[in-house]
């Protein structure tokens, strides 16, 4: 089973912790630099009115000069920065050349302990104002002065400071992103090549896996290995068991073939026949527990090619009146299992053709068609007088002959078929374009050592 990438979500995690950090972030340095603004603004506007409070303190006309606050923002018109000082009945006594043109708007509010109010309004032209009033006694009088600073320029200077900030940290968060998925592959460089030694093991490159691996994966390598032991040793003990228990029914099962061949045609011939059936089965499993040993251990791999050609000498040297051909493409073949199995196996076949061949038999070695095709196919055709499908389809029961003509026991097909069913392969039979038979054998496929 498959799930996703560690690699693919360790990025997509970093990614998304990113965004949110850098959001979070964005939206923390615009409110702090808004915060200080506004206190810039505020104490900008606290000093100006401290300096109307000190004229008015010090004056003795009822009017002031416009000139008392030395900020030209107070001298352009709509500028949003202003002031008046006016009586409790509301009849302004002094105010800056920029309110001409509009009234300040009442600043609502109770005074605090210094007589002091803020407010945020509008002015005439609809510009947003902070505003801050004081109120003042004079020896014969009392007079609210109110001084007002823009707070649209503020937000606009929070505005542009946001967008840059938004850039800068987008421009960090993808290189961070980047550094990320980076350090991810490089993070789980070891695993892979883990992977690639436990190939390398299944394929026969290789007894156990061989490398050195950070710390966190050292550990897993070694039980990999433990467990190639462990399953060796469990292998072999099998092997030495069921070799032990047949070895061991031999000499009973000896002795009553003897005693029954010596008596009698009644209990002596059923001794006799059912002895040769133990044997049999003794025979047959002690077969299947080799091969099952020979196959069950990890780390074996054939050269096809080289298998192959010495077979066909060998068989064109028993059978000279037929006509064996081997057909192979380019580059190396490589069954991932014991040479000898691979010989049993591919002689069989070819000693089988040969004997129903009327004069040719041709071997064909199909290599993958892909990286991720892991079979090898051995095609065996004659031009014998092949078998129909029902006839195929019973060749391939054990012990079956479909000539007792010809010599032999039935038994070649059966051992063919024990290796490929431990092997995982597949066996089967179907009309040649030769006119008689054709086998295709399929097995797995081991890397070449190039690969």
């Amino acid at each position: 089973m498959r799930q996703g990438s560690i690699a693919l979500r360790l990025f997509w995690f970093s990614l998304c912790w990113l965004i949110v950090a850098l959001a979070f972030t964005a939206f923390l340095l615009t409110n702090l630099y808004s915060s200080a603004l506004d206190n810039t603004l505020r104490e900008t506007l606290e000093f100006h009115l401290e300096t109307l409070v000190g004229v008015s303190l010090s004056s003795t006309d009822d009017a002031f000069p416009a000139s008392s606050l030395a900020d030209p923002r107070f001298s352009r018109p709509a500028s949003g920065w202003y002031w008046e000082i006016r009586d409790m009945d509301g009849n302004i006594t002094s105010f800056s050349p920029s309110l001409i043109g509009t009234i300040l708007p009442k600043v609502g509010g109770m005074f605090d302990a210094d007589n002091v109010r803020t407010d945020v309004q509008k002015d005439g032209f609809g510009t947003q104002i902070r505003m801050i009033e004081r109120k003042i006694t004079l020896s014969d009088r009392t007079i609210l002065i109110t001084v007002t600073g823009n707070l649209d320029e503020m937000f606009d200077l929070v505005d542009n400071f946001r967008g840059q900030t938004l850039t800068v940290l987008g421009a960090m968060g993808a290189m961070l992103a980047i550094m990320s998925g980076l350090v991810a592959r490089f993070a789980l460089r070891p695993i892979g090549r883990l992977r690639r030694a436990v190939e390398q093991v299944r394929e026969g490159e290789t007894a156990q896996v061989e490398g050195i691996y950070p710390r966190e994966i050292a550990p897993l390598a070694d039980e990999v290995n433990e467990l190639l032991r462990s399953n060796t040793q469990i292998i072999e003990r099998a092997r030495s068991q069921v070799g032990n228990l047949a070895h061991g029914l031999k000499t009973p099962l000896a002795v009553l073939r003897n005693e029954a061949t010596g008596g009698g045609a009644g209990l002596s011939g059923v001794v006799l026949s059912e002895t040769d059936k133990m044997a049999g089965l003794v025979s047959t499993y002690l077969d299947r527990a080799r091969l099952a040993a020979r196959t069950a251990v990890v780390g074996r791999r054939s050269n096809v090619g080289e298998v192959m050609d010495r077979l066909v000498r060998v068989m064109g040297k028993l059978h000279r009146e037929t006509n064996l051909r081997l057909e192979s493409g380019t580059g190396e073949i490589w069954f991932r299992g014991e040479e000898s199995d691979l010989e049993e196996m591919a002689g069989n076949l070819l000693d089988n053709a040969c004997k129903w061949a009327s004069s040719a038999v041709t071997v064909t070695l199909v290599a993958p068609v892909s990286a991720a095709d892991r079979t090898l196919t051995i095609l065996v055709e004659d031009d014998g007088p092949g078998l129909s499908d029902a006839e195929a389809a019973e060749a391939l029961r054990r012990g079956v002959r479909l000539d007792e003509k010809t010599p032999g026991s039935g038994l070649g097909l059966d051992i063919v078929k024990e290796l490929v069913d431990v092997y995982g392969g597949t066996l089967s039979l179907g009309r040649s374009d030769l006119g008689g038979l054709k086998v295709e054998l399929a097995l797995p496929v081991a890397r070449s050592t190039a690969s």
